[in-house]
């Protein structure tokens, strides 16, 4: 049975998210803090398989106590709890910086956390983190180790120019990644040249409010431009676009253009945004091939979606290889389901995908 931490300053939150982990078989709640100062009192002491942790509270919030954690190199599988406002989304960033592995958005009032709906998202991101081989820590990443990072890529961009005259054909990058996808992105998209020779498009699961985070904080560390995927956005060349949190973002053409188009519906594999969906939209553009990523994740999203791409399209199938995945859930099953062609590291993926669909 897996010991659980709660880290939050409301007693009816602490009792009620004790509940729904005690409910499930695999987990125990084992000990309770009301702030981070008894949080982080308790986790130099003992150790846990995973800790819950809320953001805002008196004393000591969470993300000053993830940074805490990482001064005194304590090593801990933290799962933030937070809130949905805008403000939320940015703090939540920063705390998958520090080195939590994952987030859920808590509802405001305590009552609406024992709806089934919550209490399974709940549950299957707890038992994600708690699960998770990932290594442990934060991944705050200078802009000097970024900038070093994309000189690296650069070399490759010099490599694939003298060769890109032999990558011919209209191609797109497709990428999917959830539970770790965050910090994984951080070290593929900062990478990817700004003459990148086609469009990126991306789900990464998270709800709505969190995907305009996501996209402004790649956007400032990258040279490739990133945003927010909006209604009717007409793809371009070295853009990569983030589908919004909440709808499933699917690729319709428009005329001779390729855009993007929301619906609205129910989840798909538990998911809004969902991955197959973007893959699937993509058997009726243009492209001649498809370049897709499956990364870090729970679960088997894009696995049926590439399965159908394609049986219309060429595509290239890259996974994250296992050692460098916070949970090899999606990159297992599409590598299950025989449709790989590459495995890769994290540290790779991104040359991986230059040398695939080449610059301008």
């Amino acid at each position: 049975m897996k010991k659980i931490l709660i880290i939050d300053d409301s007693a009816l939150m602490r009792t009620v998210l004790s509940d729904i982990i005690n409910s499930d078989s695999r987990f125990q709640v084992v000990a309770k803090a009301k702030d981070g100062v008894e949080g982080l009192d308790l986790l130099s002491k003992n150790t846990y398989d995973a800790v819950v942790l809320d953001i805002n509270m008196p004393r000591m919030d969470g993300i000053t106590m993830l940074r805490e954690l990482q001064k005194r190199n304590i090593k801990a599988k933290i799962m933030m709890a937070s809130t949905d406002t805008r403000e939320g989304a940015k703090v939540t960033m920063d705390c998958l910086d520090l080195g939590a592995l994952d987030f859920v958005h808590k509802p405001d009032r305590a009552s609406d956390c024992r709806g089934d709906g919550f209490t399974k998202l709940f549950i299957d991101t707890l038992a994600a983190v708690a699960d998770s081989k990932a290594p442990i820590g934060a991944i705050t990443k200078t802009k000097d180790e970024i900038r070093s990072s994309i000189k690296e890529s650069q070399k490759v961009v010099e490599l694939v120019s003298k060769s890109a005259s032999k990558i011919t054909g209209n191609r797109i990058v497709a990428i999917a990644s959830s539970t770790g996808g965050p910090r994984a992105l951080q070290s593929v998209i900062p990478k990817l040249p700004k003459n990148l020779k086609t469009p990126v498009v991306l789900v990464q699961h998270m709800p709505e409010g969190f995907t305009a985070s996501l996209a402004e904080r790649l956007d400032s560390l990258s040279e490739i431009h990133v945003k927010e995927a909006a209604e009717g956005d007409v793809l371009q060349p070295g853009n990569v676009y983030i589908s919004r949190g909440g709808k499933h973002m699917h690729i319709v053409k428009n005329g001779s253009r390729n855009v993007i188009h929301y619906v609205d519906g129910p989840t798909r594999e538990g998911v809004r945004p969902c991955a197959n969906f973007m893959y699937e939209s993509l058997m009726e553009c243009d492209y001649d091939e498809v370049c897709c990523v499956v990364l870090t994740g729970m679960g088997a999203d894009g696995t049926e979606g590439i399965k159908n791409l394609k049986s219309k399209k060429k595509v290239h199938v890259i996974g994250q290889e296992e050692s460098t995945c916070t949970v090899y859930g999606m990159p297992k099953a599409v590598a299950t389901a025989g449709l790989v062609d590459q495995v890769v590291k994290l540290e790779n993926v991104a040359q991986e995908i230059i040398m695939n669909v080449g610059v301008n």
